[in-house]
């Protein structure tokens, strides 16, 4: 069971203060009669609640995968950018957020959801997720590249080195202009962009198609999104 006002709170409805002063004010149903409490207990799974004539079904979890477009950030709100939450817009909960970081400029594959757990399973070192990207380099990828990405590269700097840990680097066209996929198991700060000027290339466009299990759905434009498939999740 959960309060009347964290119930509309996670819904989306409003800040719990908020939520309360529509209670007040009668716009809150609760079984088709009115509530005048906001910490009356809720059954999520029986209880019928509508606001403003519109039935509020909770959800204590809801997952999202989104093909990411460049020029939006991977964040829940900010005051200049539009943010990849922004983009959902029939969302339920107000507490989504996306599982990891990809740049401003990078595309692909994103997972927001409101499941912490899911999360630091997915992003931790520790459990050696695969994430895998697609890019195109300024400049001839070579075998030596391999061997070093194989090997991990240092990041960082001289005097503060930050080596990365083994990744597979795959090389499907060598050229002035290289692509290449990328798999690492880590997600460092700008990571596949400083490795790769760390053996002086350039990434110039980059994409990620797959977290673990979780692969970038082919149909997903960028900037669109669905939800996760059953078996999805249950891979996840």
């Amino acid at each position: 069971m959960i309060r009347l006002d964290k119930y509309l709170a996670d819904m989306g409805i409003g800040t719990r203060q908020e939520v309360k002063k529509y209670i007040r004010q009668g716009r809150v149903l609760v079984n088709e009669e009115i509530a005048k409490k906001p910490e009356l207990k809720i059954k999520e799974e029986k209880d019928q609640v509508s606001f403003d004539g519109a039935n509020v079904v909770y959800a204590t979890y809801e997952y999202y995968m989104m093909n990411k477009p460049q020029g939006v950030i991977s964040a829940t709100e900010d005051k200049r950018d539009q943010t990849v939450v922004d983009l959902i817009v029939d969302k339920k909960r107000g507490d989504l957020f996306p599982v990891g970081r990809l740049d401003k400029d990078t595309e692909g594959l994103l997972l927001i959801t409101n499941d912490g757990a899911l999360a630091h399973r997915l992003l931790s070192p520790k459990k050696h997720v695969d994430k895998c990207y697609y890019a195109r380099i300024e400049g001839k990828v070579t075998v030596e590249d391999v061997r070093a990405f194989a090997n991990g590269v240092n990041i960082g700097t001289v005097d503060e080195p930050e080596r990365t840990m083994a990744a597979r680097l795959e090389i499907v066209e060598s050229d002035a202009i290289s692509t290449i996929r990328l798999t690492i198991q880590e997600g460092k700060f700008h990571q596949v962009k400083r490795m790769f000027q760390a053996v002086d290339k350039k990434v110039i466009y980059l994409k990620r198609e797959r977290m673990g299990s979780l692969v970038l759905d082919e149909n997903l434009k960028p900037g669109e999104y669905r939800i996760l498939t059953d078996e999805e999740l249950k891979n996840l």
